[in-house]
């Protein structure tokens, strides 16, 4: 038996080093751990040099802070540092090893076969045959109660995990339940107080169809839920029929187009309201009501629209036969809305009269005030105390300034270097101008002045600028850099915000109010700030643009952009999917009678809202002006 084991030694050592020990032939041993007798995984280093395992020098360390092969003192078990020397030596000896076994199988295993031979070909009697088999029997035993534990104790952590996040979602659901049980009753208990004083009314001012759909609401709400919540929806108490009560259909219509809108963007409106009711907390009795007022007024300004209805058709081309010349850059809206004007590429400026346009029932409108520019023009905007003040921006960087009510130049500031793409005036300063430039610059102007009053220098091209509504010292501006930039100029040298988070150029910006700004970018998306959060409150998406300038407004609650499918679409500030959508007409010359719609490059180009009303004027890049109503 001692033979044996003496035998297994040796064996056991010449094949782990790969040579013969002892001997100067016997290299591998620079590749051995002193601790496992193992080639070294992760080499480590201690301070006297010697190198072992990561793993194994670490548990070692643990027990006795002495190196395991000189008996060094470490002060610490962490002062053990990488050898990357011999990690790479280990991993080049060990391809050396693999391409060995590669080239010669052969070889490897008729060396495997001699030892095995060499071991069984002694002689061995029973005894030490019968040793060997219960050396196996127990290792092998041994190998099936290691892979049976480590297999349970994975299971039994993949349960744990899975119960402990079901259960937070248990807890998340039922919070949540308590919150819906706690609405529903508030607006049950509202209803019936509605209800009460509708009763109370003289039967004229009752709405007839009140009653009808009050009832027709509660039905399709038990009707869409299951048959153990139909028991649980409270009923409120029967009201008095009048007799006078006639379903109106416009009440009717209302509430089926509403309800087809909350329909189709169910799990947004749902993820909204859990998103408004559980915000700083999931709320007590003080708060929730606020937030659920909230998120009613949400529901409500979602449904209210549901399209756009065509009010007058302009046309901003000069030449049916070639499209690519009638861009329209701008549209906007004077100071008392009476007149707006459109600019684009033609180098022209067209004034049109909006109640003349809206009630003459013609085909072809004609502008009241035409003014040339020496340049194509990129943006236009109206004072908002001199009426008839409006000022352009031009693709040589050129500012002008006119008076619409003659069609003459006023001024003209020609301090950028290249493309000038936006213009603004300032509404509570009405001497004072905005410009943004690809000269990467943004400069101040002064209708008292022959030169820019300021600059604000960016890092990149500036491809937008708007002046907060509210204030006269600070401004917004989109830049190439994929940020917006926001400034007080009576401290220009830092900004005071910068709001990051889109993927290529901004190319639109405009305020909501004076705490909130959108931005339009070429990445497809539009983005929500609020001036005092750094990060973003909401992101549109669904329209297209990649490549151009496809137009932004809003009126504060709505949002309107364009899009390179030729499409106009509107969004609500509270949720990221558009509402609805206006496709506009391809235009085709007549030398491109053959050409398909899908092949088509037209993109909406400019757009804007006149202001108080749901009036939205929209323009593409062929040069059709489209007025529209929102309804």
């Amino acid at each position: 038996m001692t033979s044996l084991r003496r035998r297994k030694a040796k064996s056991g050592a010449s094949s782990v080093y790969g040579g013969v020990s002892g001997s100067s032939v016997d290299r591998d041993n620079d590749y051995v751990c002193p601790v496992c007798f193992d080639i070294i995984e992760e080499a480590h280093m201690t301070k006297c040099g010697h190198s072992f395992c990561y793993k194994c020098i670490k548990q070692s360390l643990e027990k006795c802070c002495r190196c395991p092969k000189c008996n060094y003192v470490i002060e610490r078990p962490d002062q053990i540092y990488p050898n990357f020397t011999l990690n790479e030596l280990i991993l080049k000896f060990k391809s050396k090893q693999n391409d060995k076994k590669r080239k010669n199988p052969d070889q490897t295993l008729t060396s495997r076969g001699l030892e095995i031979h060499d071991l069984l070909s002694d002689d061995l009697d029973l005894g030490n045959i019968n040793y060997l088999l219960d050396v196996l029997a127990q290792k092998k035993q041994r190998l099936e109660a290691d892979a049976e534990y480590a297999e349970s104790c994975l299971l039994k952590e993949f349960l744990q995990q899975v119960r402990h996040r079901k259960q937070q979602q248990l807890d998340q659901l039922t919070r949540e339940i308590s919150i819906l049980d706690g609405d529903f009753q508030t607006v049950e208990d509202r209803i019936k107080e509605q209800h009460s004083k509708l009763m109370a009314c003289p039967d004229h001012l009752v709405p007839n169809s009140y009653e009808t759909a009050q009832s027709t609401i509660l039905d399709v709400a038990c009707d869409e839920s299951s048959s153990s919540a139909k028991n649980d929806c409270v009923q409120p108490s029967e009201p008095s029929k009048s007799p006078h009560s006639k379903p109106q259909s416009w009440l009717q219509n209302s509430l089926a187009q509403r309800r087809r809108k909350m329909s189709q963007h169910f799990e947004d409106l749902e993820q909204c309201y859990l998103d408004i009711r559980t915000s700083g907390g999931l709320g007590g009795p003080d708060g929730g009501v606020g937030r659920m007022e909230d998120f009613t007024t949400c529901l409500s300004k979602f449904t209210r629209f549901t399209s756009f209805r065509p009010l007058a058709s302009l046309s901003y081309a000069v030449d049916l036969f070639n499209g690519s010349s009638s861009i329209v850059s701008s549209i906007e809206f004077d100071r008392d809305c009476d007149f707006f004007a459109i600019a684009g590429v033609t180098k022209k400026i067209k004034v049109y009269e909006y109640h003349t346009v809206i009630q003459d029932a013609v085909d072809i409108h004609y502008p009241t005030l035409e003014m040339l520019c020496q340049s194509k023009i990129s943006c236009v905007s109206w004072s908002h105390y001199h009426k008839g003040g409006l000022a352009s921006s031009d693709y040589e960087g050129t500012v002008t300034l006119w008076d619409a009510n003659s069609g003459t130049r006023v001024k003209m500031f020609q301090e950028h270097e290249k493309r000038c793409w936006s213009v603004d005036y300032n509404r509570m300063d009405p001497r004072l101008l905005a410009s943004g430039s690809d000269d990467c610059k943004v400069k101040l102007w002064s209708t008292n002045s022959e030169h820019s009053v300021a600059s604000l220098e960016a890092k990149a091209n500036v491809c937008c600028v708007k002046f907060n509504p509210e204030s006269r010292y600070h401004l917004a501006f989109g830049s190439a850099d994929h940020c917006v930039h926001y400034y007080d100029l009576r401290y220009p040298r830092n900004a005071v915000s910068v709001f990051r988070g889109h993927k290529k150029a901004v190319s639109y910006v405009k305020f909501l109010n004076n705490q909130e700004v959108v931005s339009a970018s070429t990445d497809s998306q539009l983005k929500l700030w609020n001036l005092s959060r750094p990060n973003a409150i909401n992101t549109f998406t669904g329209h297209t643009n990649e490549k151009n300038f496809v137009g932004l407004a809003t009126d504060g609650d709505y949002v309107l952009c364009g899009s390179e499918n030729n499409s106009l679409y509107m969004y609500y500030k509270g949720l990221p999917k558009h509402i609805i959508t206006y496709k506009f007409d391809t235009v085709r010359s007549v030398l491109e009678k053959e050409r398909k719609e899908d092949d088509s490059n037209e993109f909406v180009s400019a757009v804007t809202w006149k202001p108080g009303s749901r009036v939205v004027v929209a323009a593409n890049s062929q040069g059709t002006v489209k007025i529209l109503e929102v309804v």
